[in-house]
């Protein structure tokens, strides 16, 4: 495992969900800490899928110690039920990295578009082929919330790096 705090930040990249959270660790060089999914079984009550929710992230930041947090930003749902429970998830994770002072960063969905794969529109699919391959994954890793969550942690980084750019005037 690399030294965390050579590397720091470590960003957490996180695709919310309700029955499937992708989650992700990424160091400042781009290196993978570690990713794996939240799942909570969709005939349990919302209270007790939260509470699940909750236990299973604040381990994740108690074990990493991630810096960062970058979420995606929600923007369209066809599905009302489906954007509420996202909706009410999202911010228990954003409160929950707030409480353990992550700093909070958020993105669309085109923006990791752009970021990855280099087009706004690009598929689902070309997005998830793209980070396995930057990322030096043997496969696109499954749930394919964990390749979304490993785009939005990789998406921060290079915001942080073009920031830092633009604040030398390069």
């Amino acid at each position: 495992m690399p030294n965390l705090e050579k590397n720091k930040p470590l960003v957490l990249g996180v695709d919310p969900g309700f029955a499937i959270i992708g989650w992700s660790i990424l160091d400042a060089k781009k290196n993978i800490i570690d990713y794996g999914s939240i799942t909570t079984k969709t005939n349990q009550p919302i209270d007790l899928r939260m509470i699940e929710i909750s236990q299973d992230f604040t381990f994740i930041i108690k074990k990493y110690q991630p810096d960062h947090l970058s979420i995606e930003q929600l923007f369209y749902f066809k599905n009302a039920k489906t954007i509420i429970n996202v909706s009410q998830v999202r911010g228990l994770l954003i409160y929950l990295a707030a409480k353990a002072n992550l700093q909070t960063y958020e993105y669309t969905p085109l923006e990791v578009k752009t970021t990855i794969a280099g087009y706004g529109r690009a598929s689902k699919k070309q997005v998830q082929q793209m980070i396995t391959q930057m990322l030096n994954l043997p496969a696109i890793p499954r749930p394919d919330d964990i390749a979304d969550a490993l785009a939005l942690a990789y998406t921060h980084l290079v915001y942080l790096k073009n920031r830092r750019l633009t604040k030398k005037g390069l």
